[in-house]
């Protein structure tokens, strides 16, 4: 991996205010300011928009099955459901299944093309998202696996090759991992300079979180053969994010109506490569 003097290749903690009694607050570390998303920050709302307009461009036209193993945290659900989808989410445990169902997409009311065409079902099954033994093989027209949960998944080989499973030929996988950019900043901060030395090099990545979690951390070069060992086809693979937190917050604390700009300047970006991003989006389409 070649090094990169972006400021958006490294977690940068966003600007905190002052309180005037006890003075700045220390400033937050890369694992602590993307260890919990914070929806109330400005780059969580950042993030969360971006995620939701890269799933409506990725979603398929005609409304067909999805299975989402993203975890109860990902809004990602109701949109796909608002363009016509049914949406099977899979879920840890009874009690974290939506109260209801969700009428706005991140705060905007739904497309006219969204209101012309009635919406799908969102069923919530309680079950095992590494092992997708509930569900028939070549079932789902697509499978979400967002909000890094193949990066918790430390072997994602079976994962992957489960998603392949269930899939119907032409059917596609939307996912997101960890990178080896933010591993690396993780391990700096602990002080594994051993282990950061050979991060870059190495076939597997595992990091330890503060909270105790292990996450498993990608190249673009890795994810793709990944998913082509299990059959599929990559499509594409490509920063979450390029904008720097840090960026972010600064824009949206000088006018909280930036959000949309900073959406569609996201969205614009030509950069797409692993070195400038700290989460990994792909797209797979299993052959047929």
């Amino acid at each position: 991996m070649r090094p990169s003097s972006s400021s958006a290749a490294h977690p940068v903690a966003p600007r905190r205010t002052a309180n005037p009694v006890t003075g700045p607050p220390p400033p937050r570390s890369p694992a602590a300011h993307f260890a919990t998303t914070d929806s109330l920050s400005a780059y969580w709302q950042f993030y969360w928009a971006v995620a939701g307009a890269q799933l409506a461009r990725w979603l398929p036209r005609e409304p067909g099955r999805i299975l989402d193993l993203s975890g109860p945290e990902y809004r990602g659900a109701p949109r796909a459901v608002a363009a016509g989808h049914d949406v099977v989410t899979l879920l840890p445990s009874v009690e974290l299944a939506p109260r209801r169902t969700l009428t706005l997409v991140n705060g905007n009311a739904e497309t006219p093309t969204q209101r012309r065409r009635p919406p799908g079902r969102l069923r919530s099954v309680v079950g095992d998202s590494t092992f997708l033994s509930s569900f028939a093989s070549g079932v789902f027209d697509g499978v979400i696996a967002d909000n890094r949960v193949l990066s918790q998944h430390l072997v994602t080989e079976a994962s992957l090759a489960e998603i392949a499973r269930v899939l119907r030929p032409g059917g596609r996988t939307l996912l997101c991992v960890d990178s080896v950019v933010l591993g690396m900043a993780l391990l700096a901060e602990q002080d594994c300079w051993p282990e950061l030395s050979y991060a870059p090099s190495a076939d597997v990545l595992l990091v330890p979180w503060p909270d105790g979690t292990i996450t498993r951390c990608f190249t673009a070069e890795q994810l793709a053969e990944l998913l082509t060992d299990v059959g599929l086809e990559l499509e594409w693979v490509r920063p979450r994010t390029v904008l720097s937190a840090s960026t972010v917050e600064m824009v949206m604390d000088d006018d909280p109506r930036a959000l949309n700009r900073l959406v569609e300047m996201e969205l614009k970006a030509e950069e797409a490569d692993d070195y400038v991003g700290v989460h990994l989006l792909a797209s797979a389409v299993k052959p047929g």
